[in-house]
């Protein structure tokens, strides 16, 4: 396969997008909930020690953790746009004792590593939010070596699926699709994983799928808390008011059906997410 050429002979390159919720703790919250078992299921097959790993949009590290212990003493690194929560990346790597990880700032659109740097190259949630998606995934290509994998994972809130039905989650859905597109993102990304791929060259490609569903009361109270908190409090709940797409009476309002869903003794929450291993050629 022939790359692209080092990106920086691309200096036009660059983020486009707005990170919609930005790193509130009722974000974060989710974000270190993640592990590679219950988010990287689908890549942990190809998966064996001595590779090298780029963990693109890695957060607060729990992935590129757990992706590290199962690679070791392969290399992993983890790149996300912000510098304060890599600190928080840097953080668990030590807890856990793990010494063949690093954490630097990039971004995904103009990756500033070597063609061919790595065996593996994933991006959970990452996708939906940048400005341009398709390049993303030339650069996670490009860095990519002949014989490696990229993956990707997103969530796609369009067939998001819930009980009971509340009329106010509806408008928060709606709501969501607003904030998120005006700030440059795709909320739907999961369905366009495959084309996006196939856009960015790729000719080897498997999709599947993936959930998180929520439904036992710890669960309902988890994920019910930190969207009635995410709605109000974080970077999302910013950009609506700004943006013109709701007041704070209106997220209030929002963030009240929430736990009014979390606290129904029959409450379900089905979060589905598309999947791709694509095999650079």
């Amino acid at each position: 396969m022939t790359h692209a050429s080092h990106p920086s002979a691309h200096p036009a390159a660059h983020e486009t997008a707005v990170y919609t919720h930005g790193h509130h703790e009722s974000v974060l919250r989710s974000h270190s909930w993640r592990t590679a078992a219950n988010s990287a299921a689908y890549l942990l097959p190809s998966l064996h020690t001595g590779l090298d790993v780029l963990d693109v949009g890695c957060g607060p590290g729990t992935i590129t953790a757990d992706l590290a212990a199962l690679v070791a003493p392969g290399r992993v690194t983890g790149v996300d746009a912000a510098e304060d929560v890599l600190t928080k990346a840097r953080a668990v790597a030590s807890e856990r004792g793990l010494e063949d990880v690093e954490f630097r700032v990039a971004d995904v659109h103009a990756l500033d590593f070597p063609d061919d740097s790595f065996d593996i190259v994933h991006a959970h949630q990452v996708l939906q939010h940048v400005g341009d998606p398709v390049q993303a995934l030339r650069e996670m290509r490009r860095v990519c070596r002949p014989g490696g994998i990229v993956a990707a994972r997103d969530s796609d809130y369009g067939a998001f699926a819930w009980f009971p039905e509340l009329p106010a989650l509806d408008g928060w859905m709606d709501l969501y699709h607003r904030v998120a597109r005006a700030n440059g993102g795709e909320p739907n990304a999961g369905r366009r994983l495959f084309a996006w791929a196939r856009a960015a060259g790729f000719t080897d490609i498997t999709t599947t799928a993936g959930t998180w569903v929520f439904a036992t009361p710890e669960e309902r109270a988890w994920w019910s808390g930190l969207w009635a908190d995410r709605t109000t409090d974080s970077g999302y709940a910013g950009l609506a008011v700004s943006g013109g797409h709701a007041t704070k009476a209106e997220l209030a309002s929002v963030a009240a059906a929430w736990r009014e869903w979390g606290a129904h003794e029959d409450a379900w929450f089905m979060t589905p997410h598309g999947e791709i291993v694509c095999r650079v050629r």
